[in-house]
């Protein structure tokens, strides 16, 4: 469903954002260097990814501003799950004042409607609680809702030409016409959904490479 079609979407960015804050909160420091479905990314790059880039990012969105290009070289630190709360609040606070009507700029050309761009935001915490949680095995009931929503927008926006070799996303992996929310979201991001947590998964990105070489 389009952003300027979803019924409060803000609550759904705040749910997204309280469940990527519930499954970093569970996540103990020597799962760090743990491998994820992103396959170029650890536990703690992706930790980094969420807490450095998009919250600072998300919020300069939120007050139509542009990206921070310098957000990456900042570090985030041995508290993340604190540091994540403090950005989800702020992000927040920054939607919570926006003229959701303001025309901002689009990357490819043309304006569309600041609300628009909430859309995005939804996705990226709701497909990376499942990254998280699939790398770490954190037992969080992920909320099915956010699943089907991000999954809409995805299907509308990602377009086949960014996907592949050296593009934003990989190629889409097929899952069964009766796999659960999650797992049609993670596939269509290119992800595994059978992946699996620790050594095992170790193992299995070992493999993924040796199969691509």
């Amino acid at each position: 469903m389009p952003p300027q079609l979803i019924p409060n979407p803000l609550q759904l960015l705040e749910r997204a954002l309280e469940q990527c804050g519930e499954v970093i909160a569970a996540i103990s420091s020597n799962q760090a260097e743990w491998p994820t479905p992103c396959s170029e990314w650890n536990v703690q790059d992706l930790l980094h990814h969420l807490v450095v880039q998009d919250l600072h990012n998300f919020t300069l969105v939120a007050r139509g501003n542009h990206v921070d290009p310098q957000a990456a070289h900042a570090t985030v630190g041995a508290d993340w799950s604190t540091r994540f709360a403090d950005g989800a609040a702020m992000l927040m606070r920054a939607w919570s004042t926006a003229d959701l009507s303001h025309q901002v700029a689009l990357p490819g050309g043309g304006e569309a409607p600041l609300r628009s761009r909430i859309g995005v935001q939804i996705a990226e915490f709701t497909v990376h609680s499942w990254d998280l949680s699939k790398a770490t095995g954190v037992p969080t009931v992920l909320d099915p809702a956010l699943a089907d929503q991000s999954l809409a927008w995805a299907q509308r926006v990602m377009k086949p030409e960014y996907r592949g070799a050296d593009k934003t996303f990989g190629p889409e992996v097929r899952v069964s016409i009766a796999s659960d929310s999650y797992a049609r979201l993670a596939g269509w991001f290119g992800r595994n959904p059978g992946f699996t947590p620790g050594r095992a998964a170790e193992s299995f990105t070992a493999g993924s490479q040796k199969l691509r070489q």
